[in-house]
C-alpha cells in the first residue's frame, strides 16, 4: 500500500472511531495484564464475563495470590485452558508482589518475564496501559495486515515490523485497537463484509466482494 493511502486508510478509521480502546474490561495494569492473559484463545465476551466476579474479590495481585490456583480456577473455569492460565496467573502474581512491589512493570523485558506472558501480550499492556506506541498483532491484526496490503507478512513479528514502520507516529498510539475492530467487525476471517468498509477501495485484496 502507498504512503498515501496508508494515511488516508488510517484517517478513515480514525474518522470513525477517535477514541478506541480494549473491549477487555480492567480497572487498573493489573487487571489489564490478568485480562490479556486469560484471553489467550478465548472472546473478550467470556473473559470480561468471568473478570466480572473475579476481579470484585482479587483487584490487585497480592489479593489474587492469596486465592492459589485452586480459588482462582473456580473463576475462570468457564475460560479456555483455565487450568493452565490460572497457574501462569498465581505465577505472574507472585512475581509481581516479590519484585515489582505488587504493580506491573512498565518495560518489555520484565512483562515478558512474566509466565504466559508473550509479546503480543505485553505490547497490548505497554500500548493500552501505558500509551506506548507499539502495535499488538493478533490473528485479526495480521489478517487485516495481509488482506488489505497494509503491511503483509509471513508471521506476526514480520507484519508487526511493517506495521511500525509504515505506520504514521500520528496512529501508532491507537493503530492496534483500530485494526483489531476492524478486523473483529469488518474484515471478518471467514466473510469480510467488504460492502460496508470504509477502506476498500484502498484494499488489495483480490477476493473483495465489492
Amino acid at each position: 500500500m502507498k504512503k498515501a493511502d496508508i494515511v488516508t486508510f488510517y484517517t478513515r478509521l480514525r474518522d470513525a472511531n477517535p477514541t478506541p480502546t480494549t473491549e477487555l474490561a480492567y480497572a487498573s495494569p493489573f487487571q489489564l495484564l490478568i485480562a490479556v492473559i486469560l484471553s489467550a484463545q478465548a472472546t473478550d465476551v467470556g473473559v470480561n464475563k468471568a473478570t466480572a466476579r473475579l476481579f470484585p474479590v482479587a483487584p490487585t495481585a497480592a489479593s489474587m495470590l492469596d486465592l492459589s490456583v485452586e480459588g482462582l480456577s473456580e473463576y475462570i473455569k468457564t475460560i479456555g485452558l483455565y487450568r493452565t492460565k490460572a497457574k501462569n496467573v498465581i505465577a505472574t502474581c507472585r512475581i509481581l508482589v516479590e519484585e515489582h512491589g505488587g504493580e506491573v512493570p512498565a518495560n518489555r523485558e520484565a512483562l515478558e518475564a512474566l509466565p504466559g506472558v508473550g509479546r503480543k501480550t505485553a505490547n497490548v499492556v505497554l500500548n493500552t496501559a501505558f500509551g506506548e506506541p507499539t502495535i499488538a498483532v493478533d490473528t485479526h491484526i495480521f489478517r487485516v495486515s495481509n488482506r488489505t496490503g497494509l503491511a503483509p507478512g509471513k508471521d506476526v513479528l514480520a507484519v508487526e515490523t511493517k506495521l511500525l514502520k509504515c505506520t504514521p507516529d500520528e496512529f501508532k498510539r491507537n493503530a492496534h485497537h483500530w485494526l483489531i475492530l476492524h478486523g473483529r467487525y469488518v474484515c471478518k476471517a471467514r466473510k469480510p463484509e467488504c460492502e460496508r468498509c470504509i477502506v476498500t477501495d484502498l484494499c488489495r485484496f483480490k477476493g473483495k466482494s465489492t
